[in-house]
């Protein structure tokens, strides 16, 4: 059955193109005969140009007869042409002089016109480049204006970024003072009401010994440098004996307050992890 189907289907396909043959042999056919009326119709329109040849040959050697003719007899009238004739060539002589000097006139005209035209134009074109040089000079101006406008503008944006900065800052310092201002006049109201002051205030002392401990500690750590540098430079055999001192003692680090965190908590806890025992090192 496959192959039956098989058969079939390519004997359709072979079926459809001798159908495509069929037709495209017709279209020739029928493209011949078109070909062969026109030949037809050809063959007529030669028979009448051929005619209307012959006609138009007649016509043309009647016309050299009559050229022949009407030359012969030109000939004729001008041997017997008599010399007493109103219009001879010396008489429009001074008509082409009088005409042709109108026209150098008018010529004459003319070429002043196109100088001046010519000079006008010349002109116009120097202005016009003057005037594309002063465009692009003020093109050059314009874009170097606008460039220093940029710059100064943000230059302004920037002034303004540090002026804001600035009054965030004369801000926070004012706030600053007045919680200074007002801590002072808690702690002394309550040193003038006998009681102890507030453990900020003792926290704020530390903080000021402790900053005091260290700008004499860096200003004599400078001094040293500088004396050592004073030596060197000077060469003299002179040994400076620098004695290593401990870090509390020395004013680095803050003197241990068994009352500050991280020894104390700040709120009671039954954690212990806030805590650590100090232990000294020696240098």
């Amino acid at each position: 059955i496959n192959r039956q189907e098989v058969l079939c289907r390519n004997g359709e396909i072979r079926m459809q193109a001798m159908d495509e043959k069929i037709s495209l042999l017709k279209l020739k056919v029928a493209e011949k005969k078109r070909e062969v009326t026109l030949c037809f119709k050809q063959v007529t329109v030669k028979n009448a140009l051929d005619a209307n040849l012959v006609r138009l040959r007649t016509e043309y050697s009647q016309c050299r007869d009559k050229i022949k003719q009407l030359e012969d007899n030109y000939e004729r009238f001008v041997l017997h042409l008599p010399l007493s004739l109103p219009y001879t060539v010396s008489s429009s002589l001074p008509q082409l002089e009088a005409e042709l000097v109108q026209k150098e006139q008018r010529l004459l005209k003319i070429d002043f016109l196109s100088e001046n035209i010519s000079n006008l134009t010349d002109r116009i074109r120097a202005v016009v480049e003057n005037g594309k040089q002063d465009v692009l000079l003020f093109a050059r101006r314009t874009n170097d204006l606008q460039r220093k406008i940029n710059d100064k503008t943000q230059e302004i944006r920037a002034l303004f970024a540090e002026l804001s900065m600035k009054q965030a800052l004369a801000i926070k310092l004012q706030q600053e003072i007045r919680d200074k201002e007002q801590f002072v006049m808690t702690a002394s109201l309550m040193i003038s009401q006998g009681l102890p002051p507030p453990q900020e205030a003792e926290k704020e002392r530390w903080k000021i010994l402790r900053n005091k401990k260290m700008q004499k500690a860096a200003a004599e750590a400078r001094a040293k440098v500088s004396f050592c540098h004073s030596l060197q430079e000077l060469q003299e055999p002179v040994q400076v004996m620098v004695l290593i001192e401990t870090t509390t003692a020395a004013g680095l680090f803050p003197m241990l307050q068994p009352h500050m965190a991280p020894f104390r908590p700040s709120e009671p806890s039954s954690s212990l992890r806030h805590f650590k025992k100090a232990s000294w090192k020696a240098i």
